[in-house]
């Protein structure tokens, strides 16, 4: 996940009530946070399970994807997010994670696609948790060629990518496309979803990605640490910019006359808007310019999730996981995920 979508996870008392369903007492081990910070400060507890309303599902978690955007609810930064109402001084929800992977437990009264005991993947709130509630609107059923850890890697990620590259970017079969940022896990799950629409695929990361990004179908490949794509001779019908710092004159240099630049994340910039001032310029530049300049907020909709579901059951996707790490060390996979070059994503299991 990026800083984009954290907009669709502000806490709801829905979404993350505060005490157990009628006659549930039972506890559950979870990853808690009484204040934004490091990874330091990442505790692991007994709390009371969540409650879940007549439109939620509660899910027995059996592994939980990791990334930015539990990187920016944990350290609450930038300030932007705090204000948008994740809580001022500490977290409102206290348990991190929001892809999940795992078990319907119980379902609420206005629940008619899930029962206890179906296999489900989808977003919620603290689902680094032996327990978390998921609206029914961001659950699905977990693709059957996928265990419960590479499901729980596939939600937000996979949904984020596929929005950019097909919906915001529009591409189509023989387009030229270029991902910058392939080998994360937005990044890879971009170039498989483009090449499955048929597309020339080129892929910007570091040395140490290139090898997995020509593995997932990337056509070419360009290392940003020898080659500047912006003062090279091809030009491309799309490029999906994630999480990157390109000046947009950089980026739409790029670009074919009527190209369009889709621009997702915002891991730079500075510590109270982050990189959404970049985003907005471009919207603003957009409708002066040639190129159609977008960014977008992505749906964390289960029908996005049925549609991933249909290309990963139909083996044009697949998640790519670096490491998984059991729930007693989320604090060690978040300093992974800060520390090193993930190639694709990392998973908590429960």
């Amino acid at each position: 996940m990026n800083l984009t979508s954290v907009a669709n996870q502000i806490p709801t008392d829905s979404a993350n009530p505060p005490a157990t369903a009628p006659g549930e007492t039972q506890s559950m081990k979870a990853i808690v946070q009484d204040r934004y910070g490091t990874a330091d400060v990442l505790q692991l507890r007994n709390i009371a399970r969540p409650a879940f309303g007549p439109d939620d599902v509660l899910v027995r978690v059996h592994a939980a994807g990791v990334d930015r955007g539990a990187w920016h609810l944990m350290t609450g930064l930038p300030y932007l997010i705090r204000l948008v109402g994740f809580g001022l001084r500490a977290p409102k929800n206290p348990v991190l994670g929001m892809d999940v992977a795992g078990r319907v437990e119980a379902v609420g009264a206005n629940v008619t696609q899930f029962q206890a005991g179906d296999e489900v993947f989808g977003i919620g709130n603290g689902s680094f948790a032996e327990f978390a509630c998921v609206p029914q609107t961001k659950l699905a059923p977990k693709p059957a060629n996928l265990s419960f850890e590479e499901a729980a890697a596939v939600p937000v990620s996979a949904g984020t990518a596929l929005q950019g590259i097909r919906d915001v970017g529009e591409v189509t079969a023989g387009q030229t496309v270029l991902i910058i940022g392939a080998g994360g896990g937005v990044g890879s799950f971009a170039v498989q979803i483009a090449k499955a629409l048929g597309a020339e695929v080129t892929a910007v990361e570091g040395p140490t990605k290139l090898g997995l990004v020509r593995s997932i179908g990337a056509d070419h490949v360009i290392d940003y640490k020898r080659e500047d794509f912006s003062r090279m001779d091809t030009r491309y019908d799309v490029i999906l910019d994630i999480a990157g710092n390109r000046p947009l004159s950089e980026l739409r240099r790029a670009l074919k006359p009527k190209g369009i630049l889709v621009i997702t994340g915002g891991e730079n910039g500075d510590r109270w808007i982050g990189g959404v001032d970049r985003q907005l310029r471009a919207l603003a530049l957009s409708p002066f310019v040639g190129h159609r300049l977008r960014s977008f907020i992505a749906d964390e909709s289960s029908e996005h999730l049925r549609d991933v579901t249909t290309l990963i059951e139909t083996g044009k996707v697949m998640p790519i996981i670096d490491r998984t790490f059991p729930l007693s060390e989320a604090a060690d996979a978040m300093r992974y995920l800060t520390e090193s070059h993930v190639l694709g994503k990392i998973v908590v299991t429960v």
